[in-house]
């Protein structure tokens, strides 16, 4: 191993990159955080590895209230020298993972998120080549003050804006709208960084409800009565186009809006919600005299991911607003 070089701590909470094949059929999670570490060729020579496994579950499963755990794992090991860190888990979640880790994370290192999109047994398994540019872009100072990104495919991507695009490709992480903020050629980051909003969310209290509903043609409100009457804490809603819902449900929204927050987020997965343009009943001007908050920029799911910390955190409803509105941009 080269003298001098960087130490990037990695953990493993399990995802389709430590899968192998089970007796049952399928693959399941088995490798640890020092077997991923060892299947990298070159590893060496980019960083000091550090390994720690944290779990070993598949990622619909992984708890939610965890992820601040994750996260204090990371400050450690900042606090232990590192130059950033590295985590790899199932990419059917990062999605929301990679975003609420980011607004736990207040450190200028870099919080690389990875994972594979074919299991390390399978033909052309895109493990090491992943977990290999996350430490390129974690061990570089390029995108420092970028808070947590996800690294795939030899492309980094902001937490905020990342998509899965693809159930099964390899090029499934994108950033619509937005675009990666960085590229690893030939071992090298080439980085374009972009501006971060700065919201931080403190560590989770309890884990409220906070359902993620889209609507649809013929929505008439039911749906959303339902998780209003088993108590929901918030409510997200994926709306058409610019942030639009059928009368019937912006009725109902009216209703709840004064107790608890509904927040709307165009389900477009592109270009996210207006605010002045459109008038009738059910448009983005009329939900927000009724009340609902509008997601500005971020998707659905992301949407939920902040309303969800926001309250899990015992951030005051009147704050919410304020929250969204530093994303719409």
């Amino acid at each position: 191993m080269p003298e001098g070089l960087p130490i990037v701590a990695l953990a493993s909470v399990g995802g389709t990159i430590t899968m192998t094949p089970g007796d049952s059929g399928g693959v399941q999670p088995t490798l640890t955080a020092a077997d991923l570490a060892a299947s990298v060729p070159g590893l060496s020579e980019v960083c000091e590895i550090r390994v720690d496994t944290l779990a070993s579950i598949p990622s619909p499963s992984f708890p939610i209230t965890r992820f601040w755990d994750v996260a204090e794992w990371g400050r450690e090991q900042v606090d232990q020298g590192a130059s950033g860190v590295m985590l790899a888990q199932g990419t059917d979640t990062i999605e929301e993972s990679s975003f609420l880790l980011d607004l736990y994370w207040e450190l200028p290192h870099p919080f690389i998120v990875t994972g594979a999109m074919r299991a390390p047994r399978q033909v052309s398994a895109d493990g090491p080549a992943n977990l290999l540019t996350a430490a390129v872009v974690a061990s570089s100072g390029a995108l420092r003050d970028q808070g947590v990104l996800v690294v795939l495919d030899q492309t980094a991507h902001a937490a905020r804006v990342v998509r899965k695009t693809h159930s099964w490709a390899v090029s499934t992480f994108q950033s619509p709208g937005f675009g990666p903020v960085g590229f690893v050629i030939e071992g090298r980051l080439r980085a374009r960084p972009m501006p971060r909003p700065a919201v931080r969310i403190a560590a989770p209290l309890s884990d409220p409800y906070v359902p993620l509903l889209e609507t649809f043609v013929g929505d008439d409100g039911t749906t959303l009565r339902a998780v209003l009457d088993a108590g929901a804490d918030g409510v997200v809603l994926g709306a058409f186009g610019v942030g639009h819902l059928p009368a019937r449900v912006a009725r109902v929204v009216a209703e709840a809006a004064a107790d608890v927050p509904i927040v709307v987020a165009s389900r477009t997965g592109s270009g996210g919600t207006l605010r002045e343009t459109y008038g009738y009943e059910g448009s983005e001007i009329d939900l927000g005299r009724k009340g609902a908050i509008l997601a500005g920029a971020l998707d659905p799911r992301k949407a939920r991911t902040l309303l969800w910390a926001a309250t899990a955190a015992g951030r005051p409803a009147a704050d919410v607003p304020g929250l969204f509105a530093a994303f719409d941009d």
